[in-house]
């Protein structure tokens, strides 16, 4: 696999200070030794009404100057609102990112279901407000009935990206998917070649070795991007622990899942891009949000922990 670095680890909205802008990313992403980059799709990074073709395709120079791919744009829509008005300004949206995702030079464009989205209160980022809203805007419509939202403007964007000669990355996300399997459901139905999957290991609900296999399996040549995420600290004797942090408190250790992923990813023959993201509700140290800083040394640490586990022994092809 490559190494990616996903853009909304620098968006300037979950730790205190400005975002990056895209060139910076790349320039980032190049010092602490990531292939490609991945750009999310809003501001202040890649909402296409800010990015005409020629600007695209300048950054796509200013990238390959670096030695840097744009391999990925990722969207954050959500085709499960009630209201049609509002799936239909996000299949807009979704086909805007689709010329934006060609004019960069890019190969996937990373899609949702749906998505609650974030708010900015006043300036850094909670999943709380939207997340809780989700389920009282869609309380009154059945499991089925959203999914057919969801299928149907799948289906129209599909058609879109084959236009473009771009390929849809559906992500095991929530809300209305729940596991890889429900990915795997929404591909068939949707039937396009220009529909495949993105398969995060952390949003498994089991991370056992042997449901990384299985879902690597059962997933096979769909799979064309994945992300990890966390966060890492140096350890004493120089190596570098992984870990996740829920509500504040540091949780399970990574590294065993990642290699188990990992492993599974080398059986089915991927070799794509996996993306890092920092993404979540940041620290506090002295009653305060961490600093850029903190992204600085979590994507660094990142890389780092990332290629040792592709690298590990044992690792290779069977």
């Amino acid at each position: 696999m490559k190494l990616g670095l996903y853009s909304i680890t620098y968006l300037g909205i979950w730790y205190r200070g400005e975002a990056l802008t895209l060139p910076e990313v790349i320039k980032t992403a190049k010092r602490f030794g990531y292939d490609g980059i991945e750009i999310d799709g809003k501001r202040p990074h890649g909402n296409p009404m800010d990015w005409p073709t020629r600007r695209c395709r300048d950054l796509r120079s200013l990238a390959e100057a670096e030695g840097i791919e744009i391999h990925a744009v990722a969207a954050n829509n959500d085709f499960s609102c009630p209201a049609p008005e509002v799936r239909e300004a996000q299949i807009c949206y979704l086909r805007e990112l689709i010329r934006m995702t060609a004019d960069l030079g890019a190969s996937n464009l990373r899609v949702f279901l749906a998505w609650w989205g974030i708010t900015r209160h006043p300036k850094l980022a909670t999943y709380d407000i939207m997340e809780n809203l989700w389920p009282v805007v869609h309380q009154n419509f059945s499991a089925e009935e959203i999914w057919g939202w969801c299928r149907d403007a799948l289906v129209e964007c599909a058609r879109y990206a084959g236009e473009a000669g771009i390929t849809l990355a559906l992500q095991n996300h929530r809300p209305v998917i729940r596991d890889y399997p429900d990915v795997l459901r929404m591909v068939k139905e949707a039937d396009s070649p220009y529909l495949k999957v993105c398969l995060d290991a952390p949003l498994m609900l089991d991370k056992s070795a042997r449901a990384m296999r299985e879902a690597a399996h059962a997933i096979g040549s769909l799979q064309v991007l994945s992300h990890f995420g966390g966060e890492f600290e140096r350890l004493p004797e120089g190596g570098i622990r992984g870990y996740e942090r829920n509500d504040g408190v540091v949780g399970t250790e990574t590294r065993q899942y990642y290699l188990d992923f990992a492993r599974a990813m080398r059986e089915i023959g991927y070799q794509g891009y996996i993306s890092y993201e920092l993404c979540h509700q940041l620290p506090l140290i002295n009653g305060q949000t961490v600093g850029i800083e903190f992204a600085d040394e979590n994507a660094e640490l990142a890389a780092r922990f990332m290629r040792a586990i592709i690298q590990e022994p044992g690792q290779e092809a069977p």
